[in-house]
């Protein structure tokens, strides 16, 4: 029997970040852009954990696209406070599921949600590869607490193979392929004017949208645009992190200061990406990468790392090229191989977006989403024991 009413739509939070407009900040805007409103009415939350922190990005966004959201305070790495607030708003609001997005938002929803009816669908984004103890430690909580999870949908075929190897955890898995909202890119054709200029006085621009974090490996790019030859190239980084000084200092020592523009984050992003020759992914982890996505539908050549994540999307020779993670005289022959092959670019580049058009829409994406949550709603008992109904759950 349905958990749900006749006529009512299923109502879910989206529980993601407090701290920026990251990968899965915006994957959380564009799977409930294309949630059937008739349906699903989506509600987009935050735990917003730094004091005096005020609106987080995810909720301005998410407020400027008509959602309705909720950001719960509650200072501190992981706070007691927050899971009551959630509680509190799930019976308030009458949420069906909590989808949530990372390891604070899936420890905190795991306990909030513990007793009552409401279903939990955890989306992992991917796992760090070089974090300190502390994060290890969360991260190998995350994993334990998806045992109090109703489904697990990862994004990759990598991060499903790493979650069957969890008994408690390969049951409630379900793939569910990363998706792009192409429409974002594809809407306009506008250029940033600093980028436009450059290509009209025949500049070769070349780009990278992301976090600076070590998991990113930009210092191999840098590596591979220092070595190089001529001085008619610029590379654009947009996007901050931790590593943005370090990387700053190795642009000064090999002498680029002068030809690599650290742009910070950027909005417009989208903007830079259309006037970008070609677009260079060095990481050494990804689920699968929506800013690759995004520059395969902007009809941007990709050249990307050869990793588990990227292979989903960049067939070597096909619809981008990839190179060994690291190797910087590898991804500079592909570069230089790629601008004096103006063929070979529009090949890899049409092939690319259809592709991406075809098996990685945000479309296709919330279609998946919505038959998972059918699928949890309708089942009689949850992961958590002595999951109420909502009317016998008190307030």
């Amino acid at each position: 029997m349905s958990a749900m009413g006749a006529g009512r739509r299923i109502r879910v939070l989206q529980l993601g970040g407090p701290a920026g407009m990251f990968g899965a900040e915006r994957w959380i805007l564009a799977l409930a852009r294309y949630l059937p409103t008739v349906e699903v009415e989506t509600v987009v939350g935050v735990i917003q954990d730094t004091p005096g922190g005020g609106l987080a990005p995810l909720c301005a966004h998410a407020a400027q696209l008509g959602l309705p959201t909720v950001q719960f305070e509650a200072p501190g790495r992981l706070s007691a406070a927050a899971i009551g607030q959630l509680r509190r708003f799930i019976r308030d609001q009458r949420i069906d599921i909590v989808h949530s997005h990372g390891y604070k938002s899936d420890l905190i929803g795991v306990l909030a949600t513990r007793g009552l009816r409401c279903r939990l669908v955890s989306t992992p984004h991917g796992w760090s590869t070089d974090a300190g103890i502390r994060l290890q430690v969360y991260e190998a909580l995350d994993r334990l607490a998806f045992a109090g999870c109703d489904a697990i949908a990862p994004l990759s075929d990598d991060l499903a193979a790493g979650l069957a190897r969890l008994p408690w955890a390969r049951r409630r898995t379900r793939l569910i392929p990363n998706g792009v909202d192409l429409s974002e890119v594809t809407d306009s054709d506008r250029v940033a004017a600093e980028v436009g200029a450059l290509r009209a006085g025949g500049v070769e621009v070349f780009g990278y949208i992301g976090q600076l974090i070590s998991r990113k490996r930009i210092d191999t790019l840098i590596r591979a645009f220092a070595s190089l030859s001529g001085e008619n190239r610029r590379l654009y980084l947009i996007g901050d992190g931790p590593e943005r000084a370090e990387l700053e200092a190795l642009a000064e020592s090999l002498g680029q200061a002068g030809r690599i523009r650290f742009t910070g984050f950027r909005d417009d992003r989208l903007e830079f990406l259309r006037g970008f020759d070609l677009f260079v992914l060095p990481s050494s982890l990804e689920g699968i990468p929506r800013c690759v996505m995004e520059a395969m539908a902007a009809g941007v050549p990709v050249v990307a790392s050869d990793i588990e994540g990227t292979r989903t999307l960049v067939r070597d020779g096909e619809t981008g090229l990839l190179f060994d993670v690291g190797d910087h005289a590898r991804l500079a022959a592909h570069i230089g191989c790629l601008m004096h092959d103006s063929a070979l670019r529009t090949r890899l580049a049409m092939a690319a977006r259809a592709l991406v058009q075809e098996r990685f829409s945000a479309a296709r994406m919330a279609g998946d989403y919505l038959r998972l949550y059918r699928d949890v709603l309708d089942r009689e008992g949850g992961a958590g024991a002595g999951r109420l109904r909502h009317d016998e759950a008190g307030t």
